[in-house]
């Protein structure tokens, strides 16, 4: 198998330096999954390492401590972005980044849309029982059902929305957006 240290100085330094833009370019991202620039670097190294690595490997290449390693990883491992892996005769754990990067996408936005649209639709319906309730308390006010009406209509509205978006959110859970959208251009 060819490894890194067969590479000449020059040939390393080429590919480090590529290596280095493309981890730099993920780390910027990583704030679209809610995480910290050095996770994204955490993410970069695992994704370029040839073989799953320890806590103790990750922070002696990345120069940060374990315990910086440890949350990184955790984030990472709790994002579905990277796993464990189990390797005979190892005591330590290991990490390797998920190699599917689109169930990787679609793990995480299913997970944070998912919750976003529940907290979404509590609000609003608590939201219209509370107006119905106002609407039942003073039937004969004739300038709060207006706007009230207008109010839970566009309540209605928001939750019709939010309905489709728990289909879509079905659609990557399910790995039915692939038949839409596939995986590789046509």
């Amino acid at each position: 198998m060819a490894t890194f240290a067969q590479l000449t100085e020059y040939q390393q330094n080429m590919v480090e330096k590529a290596r280095n833009r493309v981890i730099e370019a993920i780390g910027q991202n990583m704030d679209l999954y809610g995480m910290t620039h050095s996770t994204g670097h955490l993410y970069g190294l695992l994704f370029f390492s040839d073989h799953p690595m320890t806590l103790d490997e990750m922070g002696k290449e990345m120069e940060m401590s374990k315990t910086s390693m440890s949350t990184g990883v955790r984030t990472l491992v709790d994002m579905k972005m990277v796993h464990k892996v189990w390797e005979k005769g190892k005591r330590k754990d290991l990490y390797e980044v998920e190699a599917d990067w689109y169930q990787t996408f679609a793990d995480y936005f299913s997970l944070e849309w998912r919750k976003a649209v529940e907290m979404n639709l509590l609000a609003i319906r608590r939201s219209m029982r509370e107006l119905e309730g106002l609407m039942n308390e003073h039937p004969d006010d004739d300038t709060l059902a207006v706007i009230v009406r207008r109010d839970l209509t566009k309540m209605h509205e928001a939750e019709a929305y939010y309905h489709w978006l728990e289909r879509l959110i079905e659609t990557f859970e399910t790995g039915q957006i692939f038949d839409f959208v596939p995986k590789t251009a046509e």
